[in-house]
C-alpha cells in the first residue's frame, strides 16, 4: 500500500475518529485535559506503527500531563481499536504534541495586532493633515 493511497488515506482518517473517540469517551485518566483532540494520524503503509497528532487547549503542565497519560493509556487504546476496527496488524500509537493550531492563533493574534497599530497611525496622520489644511 502506497503512502497516499485511497486506502491509507482511509485507514487514516478510520483510526483518527476512533481515536478521538476512544480520548473523549472510552478513557478515565483525569491527566487528559477535557478539551484534547485528535488533529491528524499518520499509520504507516504496512499498519505497524501509527503518529497521532494530539492538540490540546491548556498550559504547557496540561500538554504534558495529557501526553503522559495517553502514553500510559497506550494498550488500552490499541486494544479498544482491534475491537473498532477490522485491521490485518493493530498499529503501535505513538502520540505527539501538536501545537499548529496554537501557533495559528498566536500569529492571528500578532497579524490583528499590527493592522491595530497601521490604521491607528493612518487615523493620526490623518488628523494631523486635516489640521494643516484649515
Amino acid at each position: 500500500m502506497r503512502k497516499n493511497s485511497i486506502k491509507n488515506t482511509r485507514v487514516n482518517t478510520e483510526v483518527q475518529r476512533e481515536l478521538a473517540n476512544l480520548i473523549r469517551e472510552g478513557i478515565k485518566d483525569p491527566r487528559i485535559h477535557l478539551m484534547t483532540s485528535v488533529t491528524g494520524v499518520e499509520v504507516a503503509p504496512d499498519l505497524k506503527t501509527c503518529k497521532a497528532f494530539i492538540s490540546v487547549l491548556g498550559d504547557s503542565e496540561a500538554k504534558k500531563n495529557t501526553l503522559a497519560g495517553l502514553k500510559s493509556a497506550e494498550g488500552y487504546i490499541r486494544k479498544q481499536l482491534a475491537r473498532s476496527i477490522n485491521l490485518r496488524n493493530t498499529p503501535e500509537i505513538r502520540f505527539i504534541l501538536d501545537e499548529s493550531i496554537e501557533y495559528g492563533v498566536t500569529m492571528s493574534k500578532l497579524i490583528d495586532e499590527v493592522s491595530r497599530q497601521e490604521h491607528a497611525q493612518e487615523v493620526h496622520e490623518d488628523g494631523e493633515n486635516g489640521e494643516d489644511n484649515q
